[in-house]
């Protein structure tokens, strides 16, 4: 007598479809390469012209990270960071014309008299690349307190000229809404340091700093230029949900704390909701926190697929978040990395057209991602 449940298995057996010796075998879209190790909490990149990149570290080192992965020496010339809790060194990009030039711009936590700022500098990278020359300090948000979070921050460059500078409202949730102080807000500079003509509060008889482009923003750590339309793109942090991306225009305000889609990490409510007069409305939000950080449009063809998609790393939510366009509208969200446990701090493209992300952690990481294989 044949066992019964001999042919209950092989009629599972036979259910089961074999796949043709031609037939191409499935691929993961994209595969996680470790590019360098030993890096301390390291905050942004930025790509040198000739793929080595440069690397900040929040307690307060630059260093050069090559093609390969070495790490360099900490580069000297840099003024003493205040590498205290959220403060330390943070952002840096490249002068558009820095193949010219060798001019950087290196955002930092500056302490200053009893408290601490955000401060901006410009300098150039020494020819021998062992540090920085011309180190001036061209914007600092006042006022200075001794908060030791919340320092934001993400620079840009844009297209005219003049450069985007995201900021924190140190905790001090209110002044987010307060025109006469920097905390909360976007400000646009021209690279000396100066204001351009044309800001939404020049000339204003209100005491409101010229400086500010737009207001009502909680902690900005991530900030881009759509490739297309060239408009600046911003994401902060909420508190217990509610971070945002934003798309921020001239003298418009995003609204914390009067609104935001989150609630207070002890769970009670902020603000009046999430609307309210004058106040402009996220593109996108999440809820619960993921803690975003580091943007990028991405515009490489390393991953066709994924052409146009916007790219925002999380911190909490350990992962990196691939948004989907439909012109300025958010239309999905993937995440990528998810359950792998990484701080994702900054995200960048490389030359190469590969996903870069820096790994937020005392033995920090620089990945890439690369097509499947």
């Amino acid at each position: 007598m044949i066992n019964r449940r001999f042919l209950v298995a092989m009629a599972l057996l036979a259910a089961v479809p074999v796949l043709a010796e031609s037939e191409p075998r499935r691929t993961l879209p994209y595969v996680p390469e470790t590019v360098a190790k030993g890096l301390k909490n390291p905050w942004a990149m930025a790509f040198l012209p000739d793929g080595r990149m440069l690397v900040t570290e929040r307690p307060g080192t630059l260093r050069i990270v090559s093609t390969d992965g070495h790490v360099s020496a900490p580069l000297a010339g840099l003024p003493p960071v205040f590498a205290f809790s959220q403060g330390g060194l943070l952002d840096i990009v490249l002068a558009p014309d820095f193949a010219q030039s060798r001019r950087l711009y290196i955002s930092l936590a500056e302490a200053r008299g009893e408290g601490a700022t955000t401060s901006v500098l410009r300098a150039d990278l020494a020819p021998d690349e062992r540090g920085l020359a011309n180190v001036e300090i061209i914007f600092r948000q006042e006022p200075v307190n001794g908060s030791q979070g919340h320092f934001g921050s993400r620079i840009v460059p844009a297209r005219d000229g003049t450069l985007f500078i995201g900021l924190g409202e140190r905790g001090y949730r209110d002044k987010a809404q307060d025109l006469t102080s920097l905390y909360g807000k976007v400000v646009r500079i021209n690279p000396d340091g100066s204001v351009p003509g044309d800001n939404p509060f020049v000339g204003n008889d209100k005491g409101i700093p010229p400086a500010i482009y737009s207001y009502g923003h909680r902690n900005i750590q991530g900030a881009a230029l759509h490739p297309v339309t060239g408009r600046l793109w911003t994401v902060e942090h909420g508190a217990k949900g509610g971070d945002e991306i934003n798309r921020p225009e001239a003298g418009k305000n995003y609204g914390w704390p009067v609104i935001t889609y989150g609630r207070d990490y002890t769970g009670a409510k902020i603000g009046i909701g999430t609307a309210g007069p004058g106040m402009e409305q996220p593109v996108h939000y999440w809820d619960p926190s993921i803690a975003p950080s580091g943007m990028m449009f991405y515009t490489g063809d390393a991953f066709p697929a994924w052409k146009g998609s916007l790219f925002v790393g999380a911190l909490a939510g350990a992962h990196v978040s691939r948004l989907t366009l439909d012109g300025d509208r958010i239309t999905g969200e993937e995440r990528l990395l998810d359950g792998m446990g990484h701080r994702i701090r900054d995200i960048r493209q490389g030359p190469d057209g590969l996903i870069y992300l820096a790994v937020d952690a005392n033995e920090g990481l620089i990945l890439r991602l690369v097509p499947g294989r």
